[in-house]
């Protein structure tokens, strides 16, 4: 029966020909290992295999594994809630999924440090997704002086579930256009340096439209209840 650390090691020999496969180089591309709903011991045993970014969908979870391991690089994927900023702010490593302005005033009432964040872009369209759509992200990105302790290092996106290989690869070519259009832009406070997009199913497809990070659960910890 394969360890976490055997399964990691795959999930990184399968990252590197993904990116040899479309004439990347397998050091241009992030791997965060996804530790959501797993025991910190599982994240434990990643760390001491090598993996040293994880990231988290709920605060909760985040504040029992972070001061367990907290060398690590702990990324919050799943939505922060405005309440819950104050939690993780000072200890985050990357926020993936800032989508309002709301969050980014409370980032900034919390914060004691300037935090680096993602714009999560709404790339599917469908409503019980997260992130803005395309269309409001100039609105955001308008209102972002007024908050200089938010710092924009990218963007996010989830592709759809869906078999349609294709439909998949437009929504994230979409998000990397968009990625490169911001990357013209760029400010002190705002440097297009991450694009996160791509988990177990995708990942070869997002690798192939220009992610540099990948959030990989399930091929590295196993399968949820």
């Amino acid at each position: 029966m394969s360890t976490i650390a055997d399964r990691l090691q795959a999930v990184k020999a399968s990252l590197a020909e993904a990116c040899r496969a479309v004439g990347r180089l397998p050091e241009e591309v992030k791997l965060v290992a996804v530790s959501k709903t797993f025991p910190v011991s599982a994240a434990q045993a990643a760390c001491a295999a090598g993996q040293m970014d994880f990231g988290e969908n709920r605060v909760q979870e985040y504040l029992q594994k972070q001061p367990l391991l907290p060398a690590a690089h702990w990324h919050l994927i799943g939505p922060l809630q405005t309440n819950k900023v104050k939690y993780v702010v000072d200890t985050v490593h990357l926020i993936h999924s800032l989508d309002s302005e709301r969050l980014a005033s409370e980032i900034q009432k919390r914060a004691k440090r300037p935090v680096d964040c993602l714009i999560q872009i709404n790339i599917s369209g469908e409503g019980q997704k997260s992130g803005i759509p395309a269309e409001e992200l100039p609105g955001l990105l308008r209102c972002l002086p007024q908050y200089p302790q938010v710092r924009v290092r990218g963007m996010m996106g989830i592709a759809e579930l869906t078999e349609d290989t294709n439909r998949i690869r437009s929504q994230f070519a979409r998000l990397r256009g968009l990625y490169d259009q911001l990357g013209r832009q760029t400010s002190e406070q705002v440097q297009m340096q991450h694009l996160s997009m791509g988990m177990s199913g995708d990942y070869a497809l997002a690798i192939a439209e220009g992610a540099t990070m990948v959030r990989i659960g399930s091929a590295i910890f196993g399968g949820r209840s």
